[in-house]
């Protein structure tokens, strides 16, 4: 056999494994689908026995580039939709992202954002809490960012740094984490009885996945600020923060406020899952509006433009 031909052979064969992954992703994507109303012990069950030291080691076959991106376009025209529609009824929507460290929250909160409107849509990601935080009510500082009527909050990290890292780094006290794990499902109720939609999701990446983002993270320059020392150091307290996230969801993922779990060890598939997932939670109605004519451009026959040589212009250099 020639050189040649043992390139198209070995050509063909990939093309037929890429058709074998679509197959399976779409399958993938609608067990996910039909199981989203389970909760607990059938979500461990359909995602069979790989969940160890509270995460989950689920690898769904790689999505191919193409396909990723049509189904991103496709949702996130979607979520357009949802945008108008959450505008039009006066809806408030808190979606919290939560999960380890390189889990992949930070990829799909932008790819919701992407196409939405800021002032509709905005992101939380608070930095440490300063000194006048830490002597207020722990809640107080996330309550500030609460949406009002027509708006949607997206949390990245939240209120819950103190069932996890607060709690295993040793930043709070035993007393101020048995009472948030007592207070906090009592602090969501309120939020829901006072009209706010809230969405939880966690999102689930391996050891061995972790690693290699962080190791990618640090060959890159572009990314590198990702990591900071509390992300290193959490790589020695795996176990720590798999039993924390335990003691937090036997805690806090209740009936009326649950965790939804993101099996993140493949990016595309966590993104895809996630967002349609959201989709899903709020029942919505297309009111995009109708596209306006674009008047033509008025012409002022008094007009004379400065002088080009009046203006500083930014270098040509491209």
């Amino acid at each position: 056999m020639t050189t040649e031909e043992k390139k198209r052979k070995k050509k063909k064969k990939k093309q037929a494994l890429s058709g074998q992954v679509l197959d399976a992703a779409a399958a993938t994507n609608g067990a996910a689908t039909n199981g989203a109303a389970h909760h607990g012990a059938a979500n461990g069950a359909a995602l069979g026995p790989a969940a160890q030291h509270g995460d989950l080691h689920f690898q769904p076959p790689r999505l191919k580039k193409d396909f990723y991106e049509q189904e991103l376009a496709r949702m996130q025209i979607e979520l357009v939709k949802l945008q108008e529609w959450v505008k039009h009824e006066g809806l408030k929507v808190v979606v919290i992202f939560e999960g380890r460290d390189a889990a992949g929250k930070g990829g799909v909160i932008k790819r919701i954002t992407e196409s939405l409107n800021p002032r509709i849509c905005r992101v939380v990601a608070l930095g440490r809490p300063t000194e006048r935080d830490r002597t207020s009510w722990y809640f107080q500082r996330y309550v500030a960012h609460l949406p009002c009527a027509g708006e949607i909050v997206l949390f990245d990290r939240s209120w819950y740094n103190r069932a996890g890292v607060e709690h295993v780094m040793g930043f709070c006290t035993d007393n101020e984490y048995k009472e948030f794990m007592r207070s906090c499902p009592e602090f969501e109720q309120m939020l829901i009885r006072a009209g706010i939609v809230l969405v939880k999701y966690w999102f689930s990446v391996s050891d061995h996945e972790q690693e290699s983002r962080f190791q990618a993270r640090m060959k890159d320059p572009t990314r590198s600020w990702k990591l900071s020392p509390m992300d290193l150091e959490s790589r020695s307290k795996w176990v720590e923060y798999s039993k924390a996230k335990d003691a937090m969801f036997a805690h806090t993922d209740t009936k009326q406020s649950p965790w939804r779990v993101v099996p993140a060890d493949n990016k595309r598939s966590a993104r895809l899952n996630c967002i349609r997932h959201l989709l899903s939670v709020i029942p919505y109605e297309d009111l995009t509006p109708t596209p306006p004519e674009l008047p033509p451009r008025a012409h002022a026959e008094d007009y004379a433009r400065p002088p080009m040589e009046d203006q500083t212009f930014v270098p040509q250099v491209y």
